[in-house]
């Protein structure tokens, strides 16, 4: 690992180098993902301390103050705002203290190791108090919350299918930043997460199958803003690796989603066909599963909503459609550390 004292040059690069996910072309899932492993990998490292440094240019508002989603309310007024160097934490007892460093996926899943310990890409500066309050929670969704921020992030039971523990759930506007952000680390570490402890949310660096669902949901419903892209440049001029999921949002689709042909998804032996394609009233679910038989398939719309649940086991399951408006669903079925996943039309009646 190279340890970089922060030098910063005064050309910034607008976009990814020409021809630098040419080693990717065609590829989906597993080969998909190593292929962008292989260009990501091996990146400048920044230290822990140069991160503040960092900060003023990855994560600084049109305004000038710190950009920190955990307070920001996009099209809106936060209830408070930071000044890069003047703010930074520094001791907090309450919402609006300061800023620190927020590991958004924490540091202990993998033991506090280099280099992901000041991956920028998955650093960010936020408010302290709330940063505390998400400790080393998993990112979710909850119905019921028992503290909220006053941008309207929230604690709380999970209301994910799949996992009951405690979340902490990001504002709409920025769970897209978060699941790309996931889908980065599950890919610049693919392979090197062996000795990982990983938590609820993730096996290694990669996704347990309902933080999947869920990050895929996110992916699709909140895109990539300028935002993203600016913050992406900037991180480039200093680790000189990208987040290939911000200049392409569909490697996730072609990796882990609808993109990916189910074929690719031989360890899991488990093969999905669906009929009537499109549906009219009801679809056929066609499953071949030895490692994964009895299963739920999610079906989420095309705004990444979860809209139906469906018990799933080995051979021939009806799924009852309708219910369902006219348009493109995407089908979801977990198995193990996996997930095998499908499209259907519902057409008009």
């Amino acid at each position: 690992m190279i340890m970089l004292l922060v030098i910063r040059g005064s050309i910034i690069i607008a976009q990814a180098p020409a021809g630098y996910y040419d080693p990717a072309s065609g590829l989906t899932g597993k080969a998909l993902q190593q292929a962008l492993h292989d260009i990501i990998d091996g990146h400048t490292s920044v230290t822990y301390s140069d991160l503040w440094t960092c900060f003023q240019n990855t994560d600084k508002k049109p305004d000038g103050t710190v950009w920190d989603m955990y307070s920001d309310i996009p099209g809106g007024t936060p209830a408070y705002s930071f000044v890069f160097i003047t703010d930074q934490c520094g001791d907090y007892s309450k919402e609006g203290d300061c800023y620190n460093r927020e590991h958004s996926f924490p540091k202990s899943w993998f033991n506090d190791a280099v280099p992901m310990y000041t991956d920028l890409f998955h650093i960010y500066p936020t408010d302290g108090w709330v940063n505390g309050k998400r400790g080393n929670l998993p990112f979710g969704e909850t119905d019921s919350p028992s503290w909220t921020s006053t941008n309207g992030s929230k604690v709380g039971p999970s209301s994910v299918t799949g996992y009951t523990g405690t979340v902490f759930e990001p504002i709409d506007a920025f769970k897209g930043d978060f699941a790309r952000t996931y889908f980065y680390m599950a890919t610049r570490y693919y392979g090197e997460d062996s000795t990982w402890p990983g938590s609820d949310m993730t096996t290694g660096a990669q996704p347990k199958p309902w933080a999947l669902a869920m990050l895929l949901a996110w992916n699709r419903a909140d895109p990539v803003s300028a935002k993203e892209t600016n913050r992406n440049n900037e991180v480039y001029s200093y680790q000189h690796n990208r987040n290939p999921f911000i200049d392409d949002p569909q490697f996730a689709e072609k990796i882990w989603g609808t993109l990916n042909p189910v074929e690719e998804i031989a360890d899991c032996n488990i093969s999905l066909t669906l009929w009537p394609n499109p549906t009219h009233g009801y679809l056929n679910i066609n499953t071949t599963a030895v490692s994964c038989p009895g299963t739920t398939a999610y079906v989420y719309n095309s705004s990444g909503c979860l809209v139906m649940t469906e018990n799933v086991n080995e051979g021939m399951t009806i799924l009852s459609t309708g219910e369902l408006s006219p348009g493109i669903y995407f089908i979801m079925i977990p198995c193990d550390s996996k997930v095998i996943s499908g499209a259907f039309v519902v057409a008009s009646r």
